[in-house]
């Protein structure tokens, strides 16, 4: 194999144009706090490297369809935007804990969310904020659900060619309380052993919207969808938050790694959401 092939860029036009000329031998490029790991490694020898980081896809924006962010934009922008912090804290708290600084300055939202890893944190508050995904290619684009894009581990509903455009989180999502937690080795710097993330409405004492989602216990960030079903129209109690918690324990699929066991996991998925629950709703 040759040396590898270097493009920049300077529009999402010109990038979907470079993806669809050169199809598989391509590899998007942005921050590449993980790329580059398997680069370095050898694990990894991409033919065609298509840099992204300077297309237009840096931004934060409201828009009538909600809270708007470019793909490419950096962890350290969203966890400083006086915007995110006022309609979605949640997205802002859960930012904040990724990695190390130097990974904060350089890695991006949509390079977390396009490596589909089970334990993606951005992908737990995207989930808990009922955020939908852009995904635009040459000739065509397309808006899906957080809740749809992930299909296994490192895989996405992502086409050939297409690309993450923008993340949107719906305008009602500064209405809900919300909590989040991670289980993990050490505090900082850490892939999460368990992560989970809560968002609630209630209304007149009544639980009006919930929103339950976990990452690291299942092939994909996990989003319940049992919850909903046992919290929105009633009066939440201890009785019932430990009932709903141990019902979106069940629903996980965790494996054993070096990081922890299967029934850790489990136990622990329990152990948060009953414990954030119990925070949000008071």
């Amino acid at each position: 194999m040759g040396e590898t092939e270097f493009y920049k860029a300077n529009s999402v036009k010109e990038a979907c144009d470079l993806l669809a000329q050169f199809g598989e031998r391509a590899t998007l490029l942005a921050g590449g706090t993980d790329l580059m790991v398997l680069v370095n490694r050898r694990q990894l020898i991409p033919e065609v490297l298509v840099y992204i980081g300077e297309c237009g896809l840096n931004y934060i924006r409201e828009e009538e369809t909600g809270l708007v962010i470019g793909a490419a934009t950096p962890h350290v922008e969203i966890v400083r935007s006086e915007l995110v912090q006022k309609k979605a804290p949640l997205l802002a708290k859960v930012i904040s804990t990724i990695g190390s600084p130097a990974i904060q300055n350089q890695g991006t939202i949509g390079g977390n969310l396009g490596n589909a890893s089970p334990a993606a944190d951005s992908a737990v508050a995207l989930l808990a904020l009922g955020a939908s995904l852009k995904l635009v290619a040459a000739g065509w684009e397309r808006t899906v659900p957080a809740a749809d894009f992930f299909v296994g581990p490192g895989k996405t509903v992502l086409k050939p060619g297409e690309i993450i455009q923008e993340i949107i989180i719906p305008e009602e999502a500064a209405e809900y309380k919300w909590a989040f937690r991670k289980i993990g080795k050490r505090r900082a710097d850490v892939c999460p052993t368990v992560s989970a993330a809560v968002a609630v409405k209630t209304e007149n004492g009544r639980c009006k919207a919930a929103r339950i989602a976990l990452g690291s216990v299942a092939p994909t960030p996990l989003l319940s969808k049992k919850a909903p079903e046992m919290l929105v129209g009633k009066t939440v109690d201890a009785a019932l938050i430990a009932d709903v918690a141990k019902a979106v324990a069940e629903e996980t699929d965790p494996i054993d790694d070096v990081r922890a066991t299967a029934w850790y996991r489990r136990r622990a998925s329990e152990a948060l959401v009953k414990e954030l629950l119990s925070q949000v709703i008071g």
